[in-house]
């Protein structure tokens, strides 16, 4: 039997959608162990002076707990 947690975290990008939700996965992954899923909770513009100025995704990503024995 297994326990997952979820924890929610946001990554930006000058680029786009995409590139800000692999660098939040590649960020997740670094930090945590056991990543078996992700979902992308929220997409936002960031906008200055009228323009895109960044992608925003906010992702809640699925993790196994360590069990100690």
């Amino acid at each position: 039997m297994s326990v997952a947690r979820v924890t929610e975290i946001s990554a930006t990008s000058t680029t786009s959608f995409e590139d800000a939700i692999n660098e939040g996965i590649s960020r997740a992954t670094e930090s945590l162990r056991g990543v078996e899923g992700a979902w992308v909770k929220d997409m936002n513009l960031l906008i200055e002076d009228g323009n895109i100025t960044g992608y925003k995704v906010n992702l809640a990503v699925t993790f196994v707990l360590e069990g100690s024995s």
